[in-house]
């Protein structure tokens, strides 16, 4: 039964971290990245980087705070600000190393390219996603799993626990981001984000949440 509870907050805490914590995170960048549109060559590309890695806490605190109020209740050695730096940190890098191929592509970049964009199949789409996902979550749980080994042995799960959620939770988002571009309006785009971003949360909270419950009985022990 109270494995069950825990489970149930930490599905819960995730799913609405994720869609408050990404979904400003997107609102945040998207506005910020059209202000420095305006900012020539270089100059506006690092602006660009630097403004979306710290933007990311945005995400990072609100889903760290939603965390640790789910699992407190069980997990008593592990401090508010502990879990919120562990988070902090997973979530800064994760996003310093997912924008910084594109950025140094961009810098590199001589002239214009005047050839066609050509978008691979979905399907391709979707299993990059995939792949990207499970590097994410691996990098995103590090510093989280440096916390939690302080008080639980063989707390390593962790980190494959996050990777398998995202391997599952990356292709939702980026079929959302699709299908809200698809609807080409604004308020129907930002409600279908919103509840993308709840459910991304909710599958990624169900699957690492199992791990959370199997570590929440050996800090019990």
């Amino acid at each position: 039964m109270v494995e069950k509870i825990i489970w149930i907050r930490w599905v819960g805490a995730n799913a609405l971290g994720e869609m408050v914590g990404l979904g400003l995170t997107f609102g945040v960048t998207g506005l910020t990245f059209s202000w420095l549109d305006s900012l020539p060559g270089a100059v506006g590309l690092l602006a660009a980087f630097f403004a979306a890695v710290l933007i990311g806490t945005i995400e990072a605190t609100v889903v760290g705070l939603t965390q640790f109020w789910a699992m407190h209740p069980w997990f008593l050695k592990i401090t508010r600000r502990e879990w919120w730096m562990g988070t902090l940190g997973g979530a800064l890098l994760a996003y310093g190393l997912g924008y910084l191929p594109s950025t140094l592509i961009s810098l590199g970049e001589q002239s214009p390219s005047t050839a066609p964009i050509v978008e691979p199949p979905p399907w391709i789409t979707l299993l990059l996603a995939a792949g990207m996902g499970a590097m994410a979550g691996a990098v995103l749980s590090f510093a989280q799993w440096l916390v939690l080994r302080k008080s639980i042995r063989r707390a390593g799960s962790w980190i494959p626990a996050n990777m398998l959620a995202w391997l599952f939770g990356m292709p939702i988002i980026f079929w959302g981001i699709d299908l809200a571009f698809q609807v080409g309006q604004i308020l129907p785009g930002i409600l279908i984000m919103a509840g993308v971003l709840l459910l991304t949360g909710a599958v990624v909270g169900a699957i690492h949440g199992i791990f959370l419950v199997k570590l929440a009985v050996k800090e019990a022990l």
